[in-house]
């Protein structure tokens, strides 16, 4: 049996050329390895830092990553997306051509007998209460489609623009405050979860409580971190 990996966090089209470039080529080799020792593939939100699918038009420039999907969805692989706060308007192109499963809230899955909880973390925070109104604001499905009436390119750039705000808020190296984060996985321990994995702080954290881990996956535009579950322990590990 293959591994379980779990990403976030990866914000594709997010930063110059040269990063964006450098953050390709490791994430295709990232895939790469999923397909030849992975059985499942989570991605724990913002894969792409915008995404708006019109009903005849995808933004572009992730062909490559697109097509290492597609690869492996043809091996078979399982894979998972928990959307984040950039992915607010997904609706069944991942789904419908690369069978991927999409999750617009939390997620609970059981993987070799062990309990997984799985939320990309926005709006988790007790600070968070302007973000939690935004969030439903954003994802109500009459909003979604007023914002696709206006041409993509105009529409696109202005929420590239907007994600780049939002994103500017997660950009310190200082280590976030994630007391909150914590607080919830213990939570989940208590309620029978072995495993508790968030996104959304993009720094990297791996707590032990007895047999219970809890796991932020960190990011892909400084740390490149993943998780792999091997069916006996789940590790974070650096994509070298």
């Amino acid at each position: 049996m293959g591994s379980a990996f779990f990403i976030s966090d990866v914000h594709l089209g997010g930063q110059s050329p040269k990063a964006e470039k450098v953050k390709e080529q490791k994430l295709l080799s990232f895939l790469e390895y999923v397909a030849e020792y992975g059985d499942q593939l989570f991605i724990v939100g913002d894969l792409f830092d915008f995404w708006f699918e019109y009903r005849t038009v995808i933004p572009r420039g992730y062909s490559r990553v697109l097509c290492a999907l597609s690869e492996l969805n043809e091996l078979g692989k399982e894979m998972h997306y928990i959307a984040g706060n950039h992915d607010f308007w997904m609706r069944d192109f991942l789904r419908r051509e690369f069978n991927i499963q999409l999750h617009f809230d939390d997620f609970e899955c059981t993987i070799h007998n062990r309990r997984f909880y799985l939320f990309h973390g926005d709006g988790l925070a007790k600070k968070d209460v302007g973000y939690r109104l935004l969030k439903k604001i954003f994802r109500h499905r009459f909003n979604i489609f007023l914002y696709s009436l206006i041409h993509p390119d105009i529409g696109i750039p202005l929420a590239k623009w907007v994600s780049a705000l939002s994103r500017s808020h997660t950009s310190s190296d200082a280590p976030p405050d994630d007391r909150d984060y914590i607080q919830a996985a213990l939570q989940k321990f208590s309620e029978g979860f072995d495993f508790v994995i968030f996104g959304h702080l993009h720094y990297p954290n791996y707590q032990i409580y007895g047999e219970k881990v809890y796991i932020n996956l960190g990011d892909w535009m400084r740390h490149f971190t993943y998780a792999e579950f091997d069916g006996e322990e789940l590790s974070l590990n650096h994509w070298r």
